[in-house]
Formats: structure tokens, sequence, C-alpha cells
């Protein structure tokens, strides 16, 4: 309630910035569920390239032998 109160005196003083604030608000989560796919891509991209890695890396690891303590 004191948030909305604030809003509203924000509208009163200045009325370009709180229904930029207010665009802002709705358009937040429609734009997170645009780029939830995206962001799901560089997840699977990363683990990826994480894979490819460790792949690459294998021959000198077991060369290495085991660690010593």
């Amino acid at each position: 309630m004191f948030t909305f109160l604030l809003w509203l005196i924000l509208l009163v003083l200045c009325w370009p910035l709180a229904l930029l604030a207010l665009l802002a608000l709705v358009l937040y989560p429609l734009l997170w569920l645009l780029l939830l796919p995206f962001r799901l891509v560089g997840f699977a991209v990363g683990g990826v390239l994480a894979l490819v890695a460790a792949l690459f890396m294998l021959p000198a690891r077991v060369l290495r032998g085991p660690a010593l303590r």
C-alpha cells in the first residue's frame, strides 16, 4: 500500500516518469518470458562446450597419472 501511495505521489509530481515506471513494471515479465528460450539455449550450449573441453583434456589427465597427496 505504501508503494502505491509513493507511486501516486510520483504520478502527481512527475507523471511521465510514473508512467514509464508502470510500463517497465508491466513489460518486465513479458520480456523475461520472451528471453527464456535464449537462456535455455545458452545453458545447453555451455554444457556441450564443457563436455567437448572435458573430452579434449581427457588424454592429458589420463597420462598425468594419479594425483599425489
